[in-house]
């Protein structure tokens, strides 16, 4: 068992924590005192309009963004102190995140593993099911830059999943998907769940009834809801409809 597995096991159930978190750039608070925890196995969605501090609190969580306030840990590990023991259990997909566009899928995977330290035999495991799983062999050797936004996307997937990691951050993970590539990652959500914690950040609602048992909804930099999926629609009322009273729109 690894150094990190062994400290994930040690933290009990939290495999995500947001303790505090702020983001200010200066007068401005993108976000204020995020606190939430993601136990192991969870799919959690992280909802909020546009500009709620979504992808900022993702990306305090990742370690690609410094916290003003508060603490992130990832499977107990404290991501600003010891961010190589945290990256090592997580695998981050950001909106419309950067990939190397002169590269292949091929070559970016490869250099992926080389940056991870991957052993051959466990590398070339990974690469065959992270091929498959996000349907990329008919792209395999065509430079990224050329891709669609759908294919790119998947690219970014892959890149997620290829060391096999205790927890995943999604940011909008079918952005530019059709319908039948969004039914397949919403697929490959659901079996990733039986082994994996996710935080799932979407705009799609019908994708968080399918893949999500929790929802935590940030507007304005705050957590205004957290709780099981089914609660977002008490009453009579749709998710749509708590949604936009919830964010104030209604």
């Amino acid at each position: 068992m690894t150094d990190s597995s062994s400290r994930a096991d040690a933290a009990g159930q939290a495999m995500i924590e947001a303790i505090g978190l702020s983001k200010f750039y200066g007068a401005f608070a993108a976000t204020q005192n995020v606190t939430f925890s993601v136990p192991r196995g969870q799919v959690c969605a992280f909802l909020g309009p546009n500009g709620a501090g979504k992808s900022t609190t993702m990306k305090m969580l990742s370690g690609f963004l410094a916290p003003s306030e508060g603490k992130a840990r990832i499977g107990g590990f404290d991501v600003s102190t010891d961010r190589l023991s945290a990256a090592n259990l997580l695998g981050y997909l950001p909106e419309n995140g950067p990939l190397y566009l002169e590269m292949t899928p091929s070559t970016l995977l490869r250099f992926m593993g080389d940056v991870r330290g991957m052993e051959s035999a466990r590398y070339r495991d990974r690469v065959e099911y992270v091929a498959n799983k996000c349907a990329l062999r008919s792209v395999w050797g065509k430079p990224i830059g050329k891709l669609s936004k759908g294919y790119r996307q998947r690219v970014g997937m892959a890149q997620a999943l290829l060391h096999d990691p205790q927890v995943l951050i999604l940011d909008e993970p079918t952005s530019g998907l059709d319908p039948n590539q969004t039914h397949e990652v919403r697929e490959l959500i659901r079996g990733l769940a039986k082994t994996k914690t996710i935080l799932l950040s979407t705009h799609i609602l019908q994708e968080v009834k399918a893949v999500c048992g929790r929802v935590i909804l940030i507007n304005e930099g705050r957590i205004v809801f957290d709780g099981p999926t089914e609660d977002m629609e008490a009453g009579q009322r749709t998710m749509e409809t708590r949604f936009r009273e919830l964010t104030g729109a209604a």
